[in-house]
């Protein structure tokens, strides 16, 4: 028999266990710090800031003085609110020595601070402040270090941010573009039930007054596909109530993917293109029939969405001009929903369209059940 001993694994030297608590301290200080430069992310961030420097004292502050401060000396905290308001203001490391930090406390451990400047896109933030009893070229250096650090990850909360007004000007955009004719139409269509059948035009009011409601609602970059499949099944029924028997629709949806979540207003406008299509050559066929299929399968770790529509199809390359963003093409929002997956999931995951002219359009629409930063 073979006898197996378990042991537990080294390290290595000093310099390696050194090593790995500073990245240990830096990854538990990157959470909050990219979140932006606040009182709330400050306080989270600036214990793991003096480990990582392994100094008495830390504090960060921005332009307007300290926001944050962890270990001892917390009454020198007043002292330094000039000096990093000059620093702030210079972009220049500054030594703070016992003439400012004058103090009564013949213990205390921070005679002397560093104080940093943190640079977000060329433009000043703020400071991170290095308390310790004495200063060195060392410490200095490491200060800077630490700064520089930092500001690389308040750049990158400044593109998080900036990233999310983009997502939220393009959903703006995206609802400018859905029909007006459609609204128009949809309440004509209501008001032509009143007489001849009320029960169905309250029941159709309803499902118009929901499919805006969620179409033009506030929050969230993201919703779940059961909840966009429910708000293209009310397109679909007001859209039904206009054209009766002229429109035909087959929905096959898999359980497993309800849950799934997907960009928000990603696949109505997929499907309001080809009921405009498909309704288009529904007058030149001899049943004058558009048709239209959606349906979304489940594959292992991801799931795979078709809008398929049977009308007079497209030049694949004015698909092209449109999914390059071209607002000229009459295809709602095509460009804006592909931009939109891409930026969710990457470059393998943008629209796929199969189309020829006379040979009908399906959009197929692949999504990861599971990415990060994509959630509910």
């Amino acid at each position: 028999m073979a006898r197996w001993r378990w042991r537990r694994t080294s390290l290595g030297g000093e310099a390696d266990r050194a090593a790995f608590r500073a990245l240990h301290n830096a990854s538990l200080a990157s959470p909050a710090l990219r979140e932006g430069l606040t009182t709330a992310s400050a306080e989270r961030s600036v214990r793991h800031l003096r480990a990582l420097l392994g100094t008495p004292a830390a504090g960060l502050g921005d332009t307007s003085g300290l926001l944050a401060w962890d270990g001892l000396g917390g009454h020198h905290r007043a002292q330094l609110a000039g000096t990093i308001a000059q620093v702030s203001e210079t972009g220049r490391t500054m030594i703070v020595d016992e003439r400012t930090l004058s103090c009564q406390d013949g213990g205390c451990e921070v005679r002397q601070a560093i104080v940093s400047p943190l640079v977000a896109e060329d433009t000043l933030v703020g400071a991170l402040v290095v308390g310790a009893p004495h200063t060195t070229g060392g410490l200095v250096r490491a200060a800077d270090e630490v700064a520089s650090w930092v500001s690389g990850q308040l750049e990158l909360a400044e593109l998080d941010l900036s990233r999310n007004r983009l997502m939220e000007a393009e959903v703006r955009a995206l609802r400018a573009q859905i029909s007006p004719h459609f609204i128009y139409n949809s309440l004509g269509a209501i008001a032509s039930f009143v007489r001849t059948d009320p029960d169905r035009a309250r029941e159709l009011l309803l499902e118009f007054a929901d499919f805006t409601r969620y179409s033009f609602r506030r929050h969230g970059e993201y919703t779940t596909l059961a909840e966009e499949l429910r708000s293209v099944e009310r397109y679909l029924l007001l859209e039904q109530a206009r054209f009766g028997d002229r429109l035909q629709v087959t929905l096959q949806v898999a359980p497993e993917v309800l849950p799934v979540a997907v960009p928000f207003l990603c696949i109505q406008p997929l499907v309001e293109n080809a009921v405009r299509h498909g309704l288009e050559a529904s007058a030149d066929k001899e049943d004058g029939v558009g048709r239209l299929s959606i349906t979304a399968r489940d594959l292992d770790q991801e799931c795979l969405i078709e809008v398929e529509d049977d009308g007079t199809g497209e030049d694949p390359e004015r698909v092209r001009q449109a999914l390059a963003g071209d607002t000229s093409m009459d295809s709602v929002g095509l460009g804006n929903v592909d931009a939109r997956l891409r930026n969710a999931y990457g470059d393998d995951y943008g629209l796929v369209v199969e189309t020829a002219p006379g040979a009908g359009t399906k959009v197929i629409v692949r999504v990861p059940k599971f990415a990060p930063g994509v959630q509910v």
